[in-house]
């Protein structure tokens, strides 16, 4: 089994892992309420889907 002849370097291996990193989905925001979602989802906040509701969400009262 073949074994490396010299060390990997940290600088070597982080430029070799940059490709690795996380990124952050696309975000929208409601239409209805402003409120800030994924696109093609209904909004959690307010229930609504392309302006028609699908989710009931009991409003508090505060």
């Amino acid at each position: 089994m073949a074994v490396p002849f010299r060390r990997t370097s940290k600088t070597k291996k982080r430029m070799r892992r940059t490709h690795l990193k996380k990124n952050v989905g696309a975000l929208t925001n409601c239409p209805k309420c402003g409120a800030t979602i994924r696109p093609h989802r209904a909004c959690t906040k307010c229930g609504y889907y392309k302006n028609e509701e699908v989710i009931k969400v009991e409003e508090d009262e505060q």
